[in-house]
């Protein structure tokens, strides 16, 4: 992340240990399905010359990456990073770093933080643009209470919230009646919306470590699903954002008594979480989507349109990474399946908001991806499939500026869609692969160890498993 108010150089991380009695550094990367990992050093191990040489550990425990005889891996810490974490109780300065192979001095490629730099660096030397933007906006449940539970001879989950309308009839001494019903929370004013101090918390906590917040409010499901959206930044720069804000959300709500999931989809008959994914490219300080084309784009904006709906399907493989999130992609229901775009047009899969028209604003807003995304991953593939839009010249056709929703079978035969499961989803991947190697962001190697990872820990692990629903259908059969 990049802000004048926080630390730039390794000068100025030490300074700051100094002034504010730091006792603690928190070393941080990011494993190969997105989430965050750590481990702490006091304040004295960090010094200049560890900014250079990094900070040894085995990388054989972390998923997908190194085995045990060949484990030994080096993480290097950014400056630019640093941040005070605001939930450790003894002073603790946040270094995110990346992943370096420590006998041949190399990026490791297997990180999903370099190949994000990659993309970065791939995109400046095309000369088409020299910053892209995202802007992703990442739902999420605020619950009250959650278990699960999964053996050989049982399954089950339980969720609840005070706001879940199943609770109208509850016995809560009292009950006040204020419960959002299902699919009708969306911006409703306390006392409805419980949770507007909760969310308010976040926010500050956000904002805290640098992330501009842009709004915040309750999102369409009942018990607790909400929306904090932040500004849009360059590519890397957002991930680490993204690292931050789910790390931040999740703690403000422990802190709290409450758990946070960004889980796609918590709740059988009710609206998922997504996160709507807003892009653009600039060049010089200019923005280049801006133009005469629909909607006010330029004829590259809808170059990169086309490269997304080109390769959507292989794209969900990091864009909705997990096999719940097909249970969110489903036709006829909230999530956009269908690989169109229109403009202001909330059922299509790419929508141009309408703030768009104005140059700076000029943005697309891919719909389908979901917050299991690991980010670095997801952004630097969008970003992938957008230039090869762009260099091959693609088309994206006509825009579909109808209710997707409400067309029949026979208008919606030719409008592709998104792939129906996580396995579909890897196919695709497998075939449709070339334009992420280019300037060898991606390789071989990673997509090969995130399809492998993906069969077989959770494709095959929930393929083999009995559903509840199943019983319902099956057992007196």
């Amino acid at each position: 992340m990049s802000n004048s108010n926080f630390p730039q150089t390794k000068e100025e991380v030490l300074e700051l240990l100094r002034d504010q009695d730091v006792r603690m550094v928190d070393v941080r990367f990011i494993d190969l399905l997105g989430a965050w990992q750590h481990f702490t050093v006091p304040s004295h191990q960090l010094d200049e010359a560890a900014f250079e040489e990094g900070f040894a550990f085995d990388g054989s425990s972390i998923r997908g990456w190194r085995a045990i005889n060949n484990s030994d891996m080096q993480v290097m810490p950014e400056a630019s990073t640093a941040r005070i974490d605001p939930f450790m109780e003894v002073p603790t300065l946040v270094l995110c770093g990346d992943i370096r192979d420590p006998i041949t001095g190399q990026d490791y490629e297997r990180d999903p933080r370099t190949l994000a730099k990659r993309a970065e660096t791939y995109l400046r030397s095309t000369g088409i643009a020299d910053t892209a933007y995202f802007g992703p906006e990442a739902e999420f449940f605020i619950f009250d209470d959650v278990r699960f539970n999964n053996r050989g001879n049982t399954a089950s989950y339980a969720v609840d919230s005070v706001e879940g309308h199943w609770n109208s009839g509850r016995e809560e001494f009292p009950n006040l009646g204020y419960k959002v019903r299902a699919k009708a929370g969306y911006v409703p004013v306390p006392p409805t919306d419980a949770l507007h101090d909760l969310r308010t918390e976040m926010v500050l906590a956000l904002e805290d470590v640098g992330i501009t917040v842009e709004r915040q409010h309750h999102e369409v499901a009942t018990a607790g699903q909400a929306e904090i959206d932040i500004r849009y930044d360059s590519l890397v720069s957002q991930a680490d954002k993204m690292c931050w804000f789910k790390y931040i959300i999740k703690n403000v709500a422990r802190r709290a008594g409450r758990t946070v999931t960004f889980m796609p989809k918590p709740l059988y008959g009710d609206n998922g979480n997504g996160m709507h994914t807003h892009m653009s490219l600039w060049r010089d300080g200019k923005p280049l989507f801006s133009g005469e084309e629909y909607a006010g784009m330029s004829e590259l904006a809808m170059h990169f349109i086309a490269g997304i709906l080109q390769h959507a399907p292989a794209l969900c493989a990091f864009t909705n990474a997990s096999t719940n999130s097909y249970k969110r992609l489903v036709p006829g229901y909230e999530a956009p399946v269908n690989l169109a775009y229109s403009a202001s047009n909330r059922s299509a899969s790419i929508r141009i908001p309408a703030a768009a028209r104005s140059p700076k604003a000029a943005r697309i807003e891919f719909r389908t991806p979901d917050p299991t995304a690991n980010p670095y991953l997801a952004f630097a593939a969008l970003l992938m499939a957008g230039l090869d839009g762009i260099e091959r010249k693609l088309d994206p056709g006509e825009p579909l500026d109808k209710d997707i929703y409400s067309l029949s079978p026979e208008e919606l035969k030719d409008v592709p869609s998104v792939p129906f499961s996580l396995e579909g989803a890897l196919d695709a991947l497998e075939r449709d692969h070339e334009f992420l190697l280019r300037g060898d962001v991606f390789s071989t190697d990673i997509i090969d160890a995130w399809v492998k990872w993906k069969r077989g820990q959770e494709v095959s692990e929930v393929r083999m498993r009995p559903h509840p629903h199943e019983f319902e259908l099956y057992f007196d059969v």
